[in-house]
């Protein structure tokens, strides 16, 4: 589990035959087998040295997120896995993205900037005001949406820390829904509502 603050930026060092980014914060405590977080995917760490680590990309992580558009030099959002008794500062997020969106606004608010994201309905379904969504990793808040985006409102913190300050219209972002949502969801589906429960405590 994740929980959506990213921890620093890391660099694209090499993509095939996988990723090799360059960090400085996550390697001082991650071996190899350790889940790392990378623009919000949940991957496994094959290779650990003083300034860089290395993990493999499934065929399936490619189609569902941005990480097959990434190339030499482009900078990543990073997150170790989040420790037991360790402070959750942002939302629950497994790093099992359901889908890209696009960004197709940015304003200014402000100190501020308000990012506009088209994504699919099999994100959309789980939107709700003041809800959560995982943006590249990113823990954001909702602050408002309509049948097809929703929009987010960037913190001077984030825009410096993580890579959405880099973000501009046309770009594709990975969106992770929050899990909670989705256990609603299916709950409201479910005609045994006691299994549910059960299942759910």
């Amino acid at each position: 589990m994740f929980t959506g603050i990213v921890e620093e930026m890391g660099i694209i060092k090499q993509t095939k035959p996988c990723l090799v980014i360059e960090a400085n914060v996550v390697v001082e405590d991650i071996k190899m087998g350790d889940s790392v977080a990378v623009n919000g995917v949940c991957l496994t760490a094959t290779s650990v040295n003083a300034n860089c680590f290395n993990v493999d990309v499934m065929p399936e992580t490619l189609h569902r997120s941005n990480l097959g558009m990434l190339h030499y030099g482009d900078k990543v959002n990073i997150e170790r896995a989040l420790a037991v008794g360790g402070r959750l500062g942002g939302h629950f997020l497994s790093g099992h993205v359901d889908d890209t969106g696009k960004v197709i606004g940015v304003t200014v608010e402000g100190n501020a900037r308000i990012m506009r994201i088209s994504a699919p309905g099999t994100v959309m379904d789980y939107i709700v005001d003041k809800g959560f969504i995982g943006v590249d990793g990113t823990s954001l808040t909702i602050a408002g949406f309509d049948d097809f985006s929703f929009t987010v409102s960037l913190v001077s913190y984030t825009l410096k820390n993580t890579i959405l300050g880099w973000k501009k219209p046309g770009d594709m972002v990975n969106l992770e829904a929050d899990v909670f949502a989705k256990y609603i969801k299916k709950f409201n589906k479910c005609e045994n509502h006691d299994l549910m429960l059960d299942f759910l405590e």
